[in-house]
Parts: C-alpha cells; sequence; structure tokens
C-alpha cells in the first residue's frame, strides 16, 4: 500500500486563475472531490481567512482548510509544510501557478498549475 499522498492547494491562487474566477467554495469543494478521486487529502490554504472565517486549520469533510491571519502567507505557509513533509518523507502534490512558490516548495511528486487545476473544477461545477 503507497504511502498517504497530500493536495496542497494554494487556494487564492487557483480560484483567481480563470475568467471568471471561481468562488472560495468552489475550490474547496472541488479540491475535495478532486482529492478523492486521486486518493490523496486536500488542504487548501489562503491568505488570510478561508472559507467559513477560518483562521489556523480546520478539517471539515476530509478536506484541511487553512488561513493563514496576518502573520504569515499562504505561500510561507506552503513554503514550510512542503519542507516538513519533505524532510519526514511524506507523499504531496502542490497545485500552484506561483512559479516562485513552486521553486521554494519543491519535492512534490507532481506540481499542478493553478489554472489547469481551475479549469477542471470548472468543469466539474459548471458543467464548462
Amino acid at each position: 500500500m503507497p504511502a498517504p499522498l497530500t493536495i496542497l492547494v494554494d487556494g487564492r491562487n487557483v480560484l483567481r486563475s480563470t475568467w471568471p474566477n471561481l468562488t472560495e467554495e468552489d475550490v474547496v469543494a472541488g479540491s475535495r472531490a478532486w482529492a478523492t478521486e486521486h486518493e490523496g487529502r486536500p488542504v487548501v490554504v489562503f491568505d488570510g481567512e478561508a472559507p467559513g472565517e477560518v483562521v489556523g486549520e480546520r478539517e471539515l469533510d476530509g478536506c484541511v482548510l487553512v488561513g493563514t491571519g496576518t502573520g504569515e502567507s499562504a505561500d510561507e505557509w506552503l513554503i514550510r509544510a512542503a519542507d516538513e513533509m519533505r524532510r519526514r518523507g511524506e507523499r504531496f502534490w502542490l497545485v500552484t501557478s506561483d512559479r516562485a512558490l513552486r521553486a521554494a516548495a519543491g519535492g512534490a511528486e507532481r506540481v499542478i498549475g493553478g489554472g489547469r487545476f481551475a479549469r477542471e473544477l470548472q468543469r466539474r461545477t459548471r458543467g464548462v
């Protein structure tokens, strides 16, 4: 049995990657469904508050929502989480179009662009 897979999602990057923008709720619900199909655990990270006024981490229906508050950006949180996961030998994928974030959060088994991911979520939520 393979090690568990975590899918780190740069929430605001994904929702702003297409026009019209996805809603925060679209990103969370779509990430949850997408991760389930790929047998992974989604961690969706937002600058400031995550949907539902989440600041900090909260698990909701198999999806971890992270709102970084004011002390840390989503990029900083994702870089730190990726570094910790890499050091522990944990499997993770990263979803973002941010090249600096991709470089700083190296070690992901797979990197998926925010636009590609958003278009896939749009097809699911809007039938586009």
